[in-house]
């Protein structure tokens, strides 16, 4: 609960026209000419070995330049089936934020939260693709290659300079957008705003209101699917369950970079309930739904659901999102996939 707080806190910062505090601003100094420094390094190591390169299978790169959630997992869903639906064979590597371990492993959709990452085994589980989590993302592509996949997307990875990729996708939340403007850790950008100009693709969750002239951004829309019981025995659509519980006491629960954008989506469907913030990629204990135990019913997101599954919870169910991409995007793209992996007719 300490670090839930401390995101709310530098939230209140990053997302308000109000200056950030001197001592952020100072910390802000170091963070750039750290990041400068790193960045310089990375492209020199490029250029003394030309011949270092991991493009074997083509890499695409989809991270962001601000810090905490905007989509990128969904969005990594979608493009997997958007690669399949031109007969490519996608595989996705991860280095597995948060996890209690630095080997290497091919994850499944019942392999372990702690030692493969939450969103791994997610993204296991949703696209039915090879997922290989390493701390060194190189590693990650070697065993992807080995596995005969035709395309590789990495989950992050746009600030890791010295990695070889074919394009680059940018993820920006668009309620939110780029916050007050100010590098980490006084505003939420892990990079320059000037960087959305070098990706290959920009894509928004929701329309970005304040997107920058001369950006290209795609909306991509979170659209609601069935609610399913943890167990994975029970589903209802949203109108069935918000029937079944319109008298009940509902209680929700997020641990996500962005958990008012889950709350939101259930607001707008009509639910009523109590919310519980946890810190992204928290740990989930028993103990945790200790002040929930008088609910009728738990609700949580799908990526707290795969840490939440063996915790024997009663009445406890999760809301899967699927994600809607303009068909001018999935047109571009799929014929970009093709290209990259020689299947041009």
């Amino acid at each position: 609960m300490m670090r839930a707080r401390f995101e709310n806190w530098l939230n209140g910062h990053w997302y308000t026209a109000i200056r950030p505090p001197w001592y952020l601003r100072i910390l802000e100094l170091a963070y750039r000419l750290v990041y400068l420094r790193a960045r310089r390094r990375a492209q020199l190591r490029r250029k003394l070995d030309p011949e270092e390169s991991l493009e074997t299978v083509p890499l695409i790169v989809v991270g962001n330049i601000t810090a905490g959630g905007t989509g990128k997992t969904p969005l990594l869903i979608g493009l997997c089936r958007i690669a399949e639906a031109v007969n490519l064979r996608p595989g996705i590597i991860s280095k597995g934020h948060a996890r209690h371990s630095r080997l290497t492993y091919d994850v499944h959709p019942d392999s372990s939260v702690e030692l493969c990452g939450d969103e791994p085994v997610l993204l296991a589980k949703r696209t039915n693709s090879p997922v290989v989590v390493a701390s060194d993302r190189r590693t990650a592509i070697k065993r992807l290659s080995e596995l005969g996949v035709d395309v590789i997307f990495s989950d992050d990875g746009l600030q890791q300079h010295d990695l070889p990729r074919s394009l680059e996708i940018c993820v920006v939340d668009g309620v939110r957008g780029l916050g007050n403007g100010h590098l980490l850790p006084a505003g939420p950008l892990r990079e320059s705003v000037e960087r959305l100009a070098q990706v290959d693709h920009v894509v928004t969750t929701g329309r970005w209101a304040g997107c920058p002239t001369g950006v290209v951004a795609r909306p991509m829309q979170l659209q609601p699917g069935k609610i399913c019981s943890l167990d994975e025995e029970l589903e209802f659509s949203v109108d069935e369950f918000r029937q079944k519980y319109r008298n009940a006491s509902l209680h929700v629960m997020a641990g996500m970079g962005h958990p008012q954008r889950f709350f939101a989506m259930l607001e707008d469907l009509g639910f009523k309930f109590n919310a519980h913030t946890f810190a992204d990629h928290h740990p989930f204990r028993g103990s945790d739904f200790d002040h929930m135990r008088d609910a009728d019913a738990i609700l949580m997101t799908e990526k707290d659901a795969v840490k939440c599954r063996h915790l024997a919870l009663g009445n406890a169910w999760y809301l899967p999102v699927e994600t809607q991409l303009p068909e001018v995007f999935v047109q571009v793209f799929g014929e970009q996939l093709s290209k990259l992996a020689g299947h041009e007719s």
